[in-house]
Parts: structure tokens; C-alpha cells; sequence
């Protein structure tokens, strides 16, 4: 059964809704950008029925100023007291004694960033954003994937000799590939820090075509982060839902069957002792 729920976050309504489902472990989604919950083209939507439908209940909620939610919004870097409203909201309307998050792209940022405080058990980190490119150029570690991928198709070759491709673009790419790597900005670092805070309790799912996935590979590499990839190229996984679906079922069976104490439970009676 699927369900509406207000919850208030700093004199604000915010609006979710919840998949209802029978176990006591449950899937926080988090949208990415100024998405409304139901996601890419419903991919939020469709996936939040998908893994009810295997028991676990899934809660997706609109941050203050976005879709259906009222207030001011002020970024995914604000984000943190909407996550833990919204963490609290799922809770008391599911029962869950373990709730997960999930995000994609600067969605992923915020729960890395928050969602300890917020009190979330587990994140699942999906191709998470470092940091907008100072150029309309994508990521280095993207540009150099995609030309490898093309100089081994022959095709690409033949366009070449015929003039069809775009030698200016070519030379700028290059030209990026071949300047010195520029330092972590102000936003990467701390997210690469606080991805490693979470230990075993962070999973990092990136599609493997994707330039934030990639750029996010090449920035993480030495930081030991279990990282998973998915066969697609698409940023939202449009064409491969089924795969990103198994990921998280894998996540949340692994939770499920945890007997350590949970963050929820602590986060939970924190909030309760200060009403």
C-alpha cells in the first residue's frame, strides 16, 4: 500500500510517501538536485515499488521548496534537517527499526554528509557528486574513458576520415587530459572524508558509463571505499533498474540480518528525551 505523509522540518510541511512493507528494516530515498520524489521519469517512484513489493518499506519525501513540500530551498548542502525529519517520519510511520538511505549524485553528498546525524544505519552512496567542473567540459577521468571507448571502434576511425568530427572539441579534451590534475575543492574533500567515517556502514554504487560515476572512481582511488558497478551509461539508471534494484535488496538483507545496535533506534530516543 502506498500512503501520504506531512512531517514538519523547522516550521516547514514537508510531504512523503511511503511504500508500506512487512519487515522492520526499511529504504530512505533521497532525491538528487531540485527532483521531486518521484524521480527521473518515476525511476524513484518505480523502484520504491519494486523493493516494497520484496517486504521492505521505502519512504521518499520533497525537501523544503521542492515539489509538494513548503519553505525555502536552499541546496542539497542544507539538507540535513529535511533527512532527519524525514528519517523520523518514516520511523514512527512504519515501525522500522533500521532505516537505510539511498541517493544518487549530490543526493548521495547529502547523505554522506548528514546522514550519520540524521540517524541513518547505512548509506548507499550512488555516483556521488564532488563538484560542479570549472568548464562545460565533462570530468578528466570521463574524458579519457570515452576517447579509449572510441578509438577502439572502428567506426570512429571511419567518421574521422570523413571529417565528422568536431576536431576543436578534440583538442580541448585533450588539452584537459594532459593539464596537471587540479587539488580536491572545498566540496570533494570533506565528502571523501566523510564517506570514510562511515566504515562498512557506506557502499558506493556507480554506473559504469556515467562521467560523475567516473570522475568520482578516479577521485576515490587509494581510499579503499567498496565501490560496485553497473553496466549502464545512464546517470538515473533508466535502462538498468533490475541491476540497481538487486544492489540495494543486497543492502538491505545484509542490514536486516545485522544484531549490532541501531543508529535509528539511539537517534530516535535522543529526539524523545529533548520534546
Amino acid at each position: 500500500m502506498r500512503r501520504l505523509i506531512s512531517f514538519p522540518c523547522d516550521g516547514a510541511m514537508l510531504v512523503g510517501t511511503l511504500d508500506e512493507g512487512a519487515l522492520d528494516t526499511g529504504l530512505l530515498i533521497v532525491s538528487g538536485g531540485n527532483e521531486p520524489r518521484m524521480g527521473a521519469h518515476r525511476g524513484q517512484a518505480m523502484l520504491a515499488a519494486r523493493i516494497a513489493a520484496k517486504g521492505y518499506p521505502v519512504f521518499r519525501f520533497d525537501r523544503r521548496g521542492v515539489g509538494d513540500s513548503e519553505g525555502v530551498n536552499r541546496g542539497w548542502e542544507s539538507s540535513g534537517p529535511d533527512i532527519a525529519a524525514a528519517v523520523h517520519a518514516f520511523a514512527e510511520a512504519s515501525g522500522c527499526a533500521r532505516i537505510i538511505g539511498f541517493g544518487n549524485c549530490d543526493a548521495a553528498a547529502a547523505l554522506a554528509l548528514h546522514g550519520r546525524e540524521a540517524g541513518l544505519d547505512a548509506v548507499l552512496l550512488s555516483n556521488p557528486w564532488l563538484s560542479d567542473e570549472p568548464d562545460a567540459l565533462p570530468p578528466a577521468a570521463a574524458i579519457r574513458r570515452h576517447y579509449a571507448r572510441k578509438l577502439m571502434d572502428p567506426r570512429e576511425w571511419l567518421r574521422a576520415a570523413r571529417g565528422a568530427v568536431d576536431f576543436d572539441r578534440l583538442r580541448q579534451g585533450l588539452s584537459k587530459i594532459a593539464a596537471p590534475p587540479a587539488p580536491l575543492d572545498a566540496t570533494a574533500a570533506p565528502l571523501l572524508d566523510a564517506i570514510g567515517h562511515w566504515g562498512d556502514s557506506a557502499a558506493i554504487i556507480l554506473a559504469r558509463g556515467d562521467a560523475t560515476g567516473v570522475a568520482f572512481r578516479a577521485a576515490a582511488r587509494g581510499h579503499g571505499f567498496p565501490m560496485t558497478s553497473i553496466a549502464t551509461d545512464s546517470h538515473s539508471y533508466a535502462d538498468a533498474l533490475d541491476a540497481l534494484e538487486r544492489e540495494i535488496l543486497a543492502r538491505l538483507a545484509e542490514a536486516a540480518a545485522s544484531d549490532g545496535p541501531s543508529a535509528l533506534h539511539d537517534g530516535i530516543t535522543e529526539l524523545k528525551n529533548t520534546d
